[in-house]
C-alpha cells in the first residue's frame, strides 16, 4: 500500500484539471485543487449544470449502495472510478453507508482510482480506520490488469454475489473498448452479482447551451466519453435492469432522500431530472 501511494504522488499534476476532482469540487469535496475548482467556476458561467450534476451523482451513489446493501442483501462492493466522494458528509460516505444498511457483520467495500490524490487521500484517511475498505491502484482501461490485483482478489470473495459499480465510464470513449469492459466485468462477478453503471449525456442539455458546451469541453475535456440513452442501454444489453431501469439519476428511486441532497439546487435537479446530465441503473447479472 505504502509502494502504491508513494508512486501515485509521484504523478501528481496539479497544473490539470482532472473529471474526477471536478466533480468532487462541484460537490463541494476536499480533495481537488485550485485547477478543478477554476473549471468548475468556467462551467457555472455557462450553466449550473457541472455543479447540479455532481450533487444528482452522489445522491445516485448513495440510493445505490443503500438499496444493494438494504434490499439485496449485497456485503461486498467493487466501486470503480467513484472519486471515494469526500463531499459526502462525515459518517456518510459510501462504506459507511454499506455498513449502516446491512444486516451482515461489516460489508467489504473495494475502491479502485487511478486518480494519485485521490487515491493517496483515501489510503491515508480511511484504510488505516477502516479493515472493511480498501482503495487500490487501477484504471478501467486496463481491466484485466484491475481484476487481477491482488487486493481486488483476495480482499473480496469472488465466489459469492457481490456488486461493481462502474462510475468511470466518462474515460471509455471508445464504443469497442466500454462494451469490452461492462463484459469483461459481467464475466468476472459470480452468479447473482449485480452491475451498477453511470454516464454522462448530452440528452438533457438545452439546444441553445450545447455549442458553449462542447466548445468548453473540446478545450478542457477533450475525450470525456458522452453517449445517447439508447447507446447507454446498448452497455447493458443481456442484463435484468431492476426497478426503475434506466433513468436520470435522480429518478433512480428517488423517494430515498438522503443528505447528499440538501439545497434548493439539488431539489430542482430533482424536479427537473435531465439537468442532471448522467443516467444511472443497476442490474442483476444472470
Amino acid at each position: 500500500m505504502h509502494q502504491r501511494a508513494v508512486r501515485n504522488l509521484a504523478k501528481l499534476d496539479t497544473t490539470q484539471a482532472r473529471i474526477t476532482r471536478i466533480f468532487d469540487a462541484a460537490a463541494g469535496g476536499k480533495n481537488n485543487f485550485l485547477v478543478d475548482k477554476d473549471m468548475v467556476r468556467h462551467f457555472d458561467q455557462v450553466t449550473p449544470a457541472l455543479t447540479t450534476a455532481a450533487r444528482a451523482v452522489l445522491q445516485f451513489l448513495s440510493r445505490a449502495v443503500r438499496h444493494l446493501a438494504a434490499a439485496e442483501g449485497v456485503d461486498q462492493f467493487l466501486i470503480v472510478g467513484s472519486g471515494v466522494p469526500s463531499g459526502l458528509p462525515a459518517g456518510h460516505r459510501l462504506h459507511d453507508i454499506a455498513r449502516r444498511a446491512s444486516a451482515g457483520p461489516g460489508p467489504r467495500v473495494v475502491y479502485v482510482e487511478s486518480n494519485p490524490m485521490v487515491m493517496t487521500m483515501a489510503q491515508a484517511t480511511i484504510e488505516p480506520f477502516n479493515d472493511l475498505v480498501r482503495v487500490v491502484d487501477g484504471d478501467v482501461r486496463e481491466i484485466d490488469e484491475l481484476l487481477r490485483d491482488h487486493v481486488v482478489q483476495t480482499f473480496l470473495d469472488w465466489d459469492r454475489p457481490l456488486a461493481v459499480l462502474l462510475m468511470s465510464t466518462h474515460c471509455l470513449d471508445d464504443d469497442e473498448s466500454a462494451h469490452f469492459v461492462v463484459k469483461r466485468l459481467r464475466h468476472a462477478a459470480p452468479k447473482g452479482s449485480f452491475l451498477g453503471l453511470l454516464h454522462t449525456t448530452f440528452d438533457g442539455v438545452p439546444p441553445e447551451l450545447l455549442p458553449a458546451i462542447r466548445s468548453m469541453l473540446a478545450m478542457t475535456l477533450p475525450r470525456l466519453a458522452i453517449r445517447t440513452r439508447e447507446e447507454v442501454r446498448a452497455l447493458l444489453d443481456g442484463l435484468d435492469l431492476i426497478e426503475p431501469g434506466l433513468v436520470w439519476v435522480p429518478q433512480w428511486r428517488s423517494g430515498e432522500r438522503d443528505l447528499a441532497c440538501p439545497t434548493e439546487r439539488d431539489l430542482a435537479c430533482c424536479d427537473e431530472p435531465a439537468s442532471s446530465g448522467n443516467y444511472g441503473a443497476v442490474a442483476r447479472i444472470p
